[in-house]
């Protein structure tokens, strides 16, 4: 049977919160501080050592579930307003249903991001009810090109399914292939270049190109991709183009900050307060050697995460979800 489920709403003081942090952000440039987005590492643990990816040499323990949970109920207590769970694989985690759980509580949407080959082997029926976002992570280093063909098999469950592809420059030939399935599918589409990590193979592709395909493809395959275009004008700029809207936090429960890239980390989430760090002077320090950083590395997240500050860049980046969110989307139950 076909129903109607629309993507889920936070209260409105939750929203009004939200749109206070993102005007604080916008009326002080200088210091853009609120993060909106995070990337938790449940585990480190992967069944794939991609080209790209450094993941592999840094292996680090998982925390005990209450542990991350207490880090879990920390964002919740922030200006967050999207949590990505991730990995690794996070589906490799025995406790992953119980974090969700503890995720969906949160006042935040919940994004959950996976690459596991045998996708259509785990619970989806229990876990939709937690899920806002499904994002699987599809490339030829994940060597998981078959689940294309199972997209439209996840999307029989109430979850926005997304497909986060990086595109490496031998495989930037395949690019419009991969938006197609996700088109017909009903899936969106996240495209990142593969960016070139310390101690790993360089496979950026060529940048130019890419902005190019990505605009082409936006016309061609209608609200489908969701990449920005102010992405790659940020990228661009020498300095000051990231912005600490968006934070990455390992699998030991360390914050990455300013960035993932500079491999620095600060406070431990499971003990320290998230919004007292961002409001102390050693985070404002932190954020300075961000803005001054001309490495130019093209790490999607911190880029793409200050369109929060303009709103022509937010209908951007939104525009293929808006759909859902008003009107709904028809799905088998």
């Amino acid at each position: 049977m076909k129903v109607v489920k629309k993507i889920r709403k936070l209260s409105l003081a939750r929203y009004l919160q939200i749109l206070n942090y993102s005007i604080r952000n916008m009326s002080s440039s200088k210091d853009e501080k609120y993060p909106f987005y995070a990337s938790l590492k449940v585990t480190s643990r992967c069944h794939f050592a991609c080209k790209f990816c450094d993941m592999k040499n840094f292996q680090t323990p998982d925390l005990p579930t209450e542990d991350l949970k207490k880090i879990i109920r920390n964002l919740g207590r922030s200006s967050l307003f999207l949590l990505s769970l991730e990995g690794g694989e996070p589906l490799l985690r025995n406790d992953i249903e119980e974090l969700l759980k503890e995720a969906h509580k949160q006042p935040f949407y919940l994004l959950f991001t996976t690459s596991q080959k045998n996708l259509m082997d785990y619970p989806w029926d229990k876990y939709q009810e937690y899920i806002d976002f499904l994002h699987i992570s599809i490339d030829e280093g994940h060597d998981n090109m078959h689940l294309f063909d199972k997209l439209k098999e996840i999307n029989r469950f109430n979850m926005i399914v997304c497909v986060q592809t990086v595109v490496a420059k031998e495989d930037q030939e395949k690019l419009e292939d991969k938006v197609s399935k996700c088109y017909y599918s009903g899936s969106k589409i996240l495209i990142m270049p593969a960016v070139h990590l310390d101690n790993t193979e360089d496979h950026f592709p060529d940048f130019g190109r890419l902005e190019k395909q990505i605009i082409k493809l936006k016309k061609d395959y209608p609200e489908t991709i969701i990449t920005p275009n102010s992405y790659f004008s940020a990228v661009r700029r020498k300095k000051g183009g990231c912005s600490p809207s968006s934070i990455i936090i390992d699998a030991d429960g360390g914050l990455f900050y300013p960035c993932r890239t500079l491999k620095e980390k600060t406070i431990k989430l499971q003990e320290d307060d998230l919004m007292k760090f961002i409001n102390s002077g050693r985070s404002a320090e932190l954020r300075k050697q961000m803005s001054a950083c001309g490495r130019q590395c093209g790490w999607y997240q911190y880029f793409a995460t200050s369109r929060f500050s303009g709103f022509s860049d937010i209908i951007d980046a939104t525009g293929p979800y808006l759909r859902e969110f008003f009107l709904g989307r028809k799905f088998e139950e």
